[in-house]
């Protein structure tokens, strides 16, 4: 099975864990590395060291388990689903097959069902926010140069 289709609802205790953990590494977030100290349940113990941005995501994934939320890791390269797609882009399944037939977001076609890169998903996403952003930056230009909003 699947990373991505393992689902866990954390536990009270694991959400308490994750709390403790989350403000313990806060400390270290903007290293460019960390060296930790683990020791297992089982006795093991091990040092290792983790660049920086990979503790960033762990402290991600622990500020979304102290809140009791389930976690999915999905690789850049992965093809999702049109409805994860949507999901993703906080618009509708159909509207999102619009976008994919049109040609603004590449996809390819499995049987009946269409599949969409990850990266192209957010790569939209980012095309679409800095439209967005140009956007709102134009208009409160216009409205301060025409005296509005005072």
């Amino acid at each position: 099975m699947s990373a991505q289709k393992i689902v866990h609802l954390p536990t009270a205790a694991e959400v308490e864990q994750a709390k403790l953990s989350s403000r313990t590494l806060s400390k270290y977030a903007d290293v460019d590395r960390v060296q930790l100290s683990l020791r297992g349940s089982n006795g093991e113990a091990d040092e290792l060291v983790l660049p920086g941005h990979v503790l960033q995501i762990l402290l991600d994934v622990l500020a979304e388990v102290s809140q009791g939320n389930a976690i999915s890791l999905i690789p850049y390269h992965q093809e999702i689903s049109t409805q994860d797609a949507a999901n993703l882009l906080n618009v509708s399944r159909p509207f999102l097959v619009r976008l994919l037939e049109s040609g603004d977001i590449p996809f390819r076609k499995v049987g009946a069902h269409r599949r969409v890169k990850l990266q192209d998903v957010l790569s939209y996403k980012e095309q679409i926010d800095r439209q967005r952003h140009a956007t709102l930056d134009e208009l409160a230009e216009l409205s301060q140069n025409e005296g509005m909003g005072y």
